[in-house]
């Protein structure tokens, strides 16, 4: 009979203590020379390993940080009210937002088509990783007129939530005009942000929001991990 291969035992040990709860979702698993070591062989052979585990979903690495045990894909409904932390929440997970930049500057020409302004016209620009559990799931982009919210970058600091930030602007409500979906491959920033591999699948969600009136007031863009998000279509209102 011929004997199993030593890095599918790795595997497989591994893929069961996963399974039994020693390595709960978004945890590290040990390093590579740990391993070796417990196993008794070279650490060619735990990467073998942890290889099959990565392909199988069961785990994901982030170059020069290790590997981490995957998490269940979140269910995130795209319609007409999009709240990210209110997806969260309903979806059992406790939301976080990391705000990378919040800047001025003048906005560029699809920022001015589709937020209506005119060619001198400022918009503030946010910049954040979301989080689900402690564990990223999408880098964002959102991008606001500047005269109407002279307040949103230090509400945006201070809170992280666009929500939040617009009522001190007097938007108490605001709902999606269209959204548009687009599969893409992870850059090397973004893999670095999300904990992926470059080259991972990522989807990409542009959106534009209104205020009741039907005043555009963001324009958003947004990379989702692949193998971390399940994007719903809800039917709000």
């Amino acid at each position: 009979m011929a004997r199993t291969p030593i890095w599918k035992s790795i595997a497989a040990t591994l893929s069961s203590e996963i399974a039994d709860g020693a390595y709960r979702p978004g945890d590290k698993l040990p390093t590579e020379a740990q391993m070796a070591s417990r196993f008794g062989v070279n650490r060619h052979t735990v990467r073998h390993a942890l290889s099959s585990l990565v392909e199988a979903g069961t785990v994901h690495t982030r170059r020069g940080a290790g590997a981490f045990v995957a998490q269940t894909p979140t269910d995130y409904p795209i319609g007409k009210r999009v709240r990210f932390h209110q997806n969260l929440r309903a979806a059992g997970r406790i939301p976080a937002k990391e705000v990378l930049s919040v800047t001025t500057r003048l906005a560029n020409s699809k920022e001015r088509e589709a937020l209506d302004l005119g060619a001198d016209d400022q918009v503030h620009a946010y910049e954040g990783l979301s989080l689900a559990d402690d564990q990223p799931i999408a880098l964002f982009r959102s991008v606001f007129p500047a005269a109407p919210f002279p307040d949103l970058p230090d509400a945006l600091a201070q809170s992280g939530s666009v929500t939040a930030a617009l009522q001190t602007g007097g938007v108490t409500d605001y709902t999606r005009a269209w959204t548009r979906l687009t599969a893409k491959s992870a850059t090397v920033t973004q893999a670095l942000h999300l904990r992926i591999a470059e080259g991972a699948p990522i989807l990409r969600s542009d959106g534009l929001n209104i205020d009741p009136t039907g005043r555009p007031i963001e324009l958003g863009r947004t990379w989702f991990a692949g193998d971390r998000v399940t994007l719903t279509l809800a039917e709000d209102v």
